[in-house]
């Protein structure tokens, strides 16, 4: 099955349905389930930002899946749409966010499963 690895706070905030576009500054043409790996970094200088949200982070393992419905380019239209819906997740970012990744369906894991993430979309044979 494919994994996209994800910093923190970012995995979680997936995972627990507060973030439905994953950017990237890469397109995609795959659709389908993808597993949510959480990287074993942790961006602290915006974790206060999430605060209210009261997230437990995991590091260095599977921690959900969602369906990547759909690869769009961002663009201000977009970016001035996810604001309105949560500025705080939404807001100014110091990544590059080409394109947004659309997750639909998405369901966290009861139990992490700890394994070694890579870059880009990968495959995890469990």
């Amino acid at each position: 099955m494919k994994a996209l690895t994800i910093k923190e706070p970012w995995a979680s905030l997936i995972i627990n349905g507060y973030k439905k576009y994953e950017f990237r500054s890469w397109k995609t043409n795959y659709r389908g389930k993808i597993l949510i790996h959480a990287g074993l970094s942790l961006e602290k200088e915006v974790t206060e930002r999430f605060e209210k949200y009261n997230l437990k982070y995991v590091l260095g393992a599977i921690i959900g899946e969602a369906e990547l419905v759909d690869c769009v380019l961002v663009d201000e239209k977009l970016n001035n749409k996810l604001r309105i819906i949560d500025p705080v997740v939404y807001g100014k970012s110091n990544h590059v966010e080409t394109y947004g990744w659309k997750l639909e369906n998405i369901k966290k894991y009861d139990k992490p499963i700890y394994v070694k993430g890579k870059l880009g979309l990968w495959n995890y044979k469990d």
